[in-house]
């Protein structure tokens, strides 16, 4: 297939979407367009919603989602058939604000109870039972830091929830669910992150990227197999290696098998109309994402994402013959 377009092509992409990605697509778009020097690509964040939203009345080239494509949105997408391509996967950390405290061990059960607001203060006997290092640093109140957009996201934190604490978890999940009043929102995943650094006693759910990037702690989390793994890129490519692969190239990486698997692992994708309009941008767009699935994939460690396993890419790649370019 025909991946490559020529070095001197002149285009401007625009995209929206998932904030969780972000830091990845920046990144990936600087090195290619080191390349291709006449190309611009500008990737809006936003969250998930709004980059599906963008992409169906067709405002934007591309979308970032965290979330797979709906078959019930079809009719919503103007531009026809879209496909959809995996790009990394990463850890959506727990992380929190605690004085004198680097370390945290947290079940699903007790993030289910924390983020439902069932435990509202950090003493609780239910943190102490797997914290007995730091107990006496664990006091005071727990505000809740959660997204106000709609957001991809919490849709793979609450689908964690939904595998990982079935019992317990009552708010469903989805990209939007009825928080509790008294959580506070945020918006993106910077938006999430400013409260958590910003309120003693807060914790919120945070892709690894904007985690690191505003210098917060996080919590190591109890996976399928019973050990409390650390948020790390390598955890998080542990999970995809045990997922299940859909033919519309769609999977769920949290919740996964394995020892070394962390279990609220998200996955990703960019969405792209298969029929293309425009040469150029047509040619540009299906020249960026074999870049993401070939050189991205060597690049994601350094900016706290990880690789797909060969497995995933190779569907991913092939599915490249599927965007129509016009003569």
């Amino acid at each position: 297939a025909e991946t490559t377009a020529p070095s001197n092509l002149e285009a401007t992409l625009n995209a929206s979407g998932a904030t969780f990605p972000q830091a990845f697509y920046q990144d990936t778009i600087a090195t290619f367009t080191k390349t291709y020097k006449s190309v611009t690509i500008n990737y809006g964040g936003g969250g998930s919603g709004k980059g599906r939203t963008d992409l169906q009345t067709q405002v934007v080239d591309w979308a970032g989602s965290d979330s797979p494509y709906a078959a019930a949105d079809a009719a919503k997408y103007l531009g026809g058939e879209v496909l959809q391509f995996p790009t990394v996967v990463a850890p959506i950390t727990i992380s929190f604000n605690l004085d004198g405290v680097d370390k945290l061990n947290l079940t699903p059960d007790t993030i289910a109870k924390i983020f439902q607001r069932e435990i509202k203060a950090w003493d609780d006997p239910a943190i102490l039972a797997d914290n007995d290092s730091v107990k006496s640093k664990l006091t005071g109140p727990i505000t809740v830091a959660r997204r106000s957009d709609s957001s991809g996201t919490t849709d793979n934190f609450t689908k964690f929830l939904v595998a990982g604490a079935p019992n317990t978890w009552k708010l469903k999940s989805g990209s939007t669910v009825e928080w509790p009043a008294d959580t506070q929102a945020g918006n993106g995943n910077g938006g999430v992150s400013q409260i958590v650094k910003q309120t003693k006693g807060a914790v919120g759910y945070i892709d690894l990227s904007d985690a690191k990037a505003s210098g917060l702690k996080y919590a190591a989390v109890k996976n399928k197999a019973g050990k409390f793994i650390e948020a790390t890129v390598d955890g998080a490519t542990a999970a995809a290696a045990g997922v299940t692969l859909k033919d519309d190239l769609s999977f769920f990486a949290g919740w996964a098998d394995g020892d070394a698997a962390y279990p609220i692992a998200a996955q990703t994708w960019i969405f792209v109309y298969a029929k293309q309009t425009d040469k150029a941008k047509g040619q540009i767009t299906k020249a960026f994402i074999n870049y993401v699935l070939t050189q991205g994939q060597k690049d994601a460690k350094a900016v706290d994402y990880g690789a797909l396993p060969k497995s995933i890419l190779d569907k991913a790649i092939a599915q490249l013959d599927k965007i129509q370019i016009p003569a």
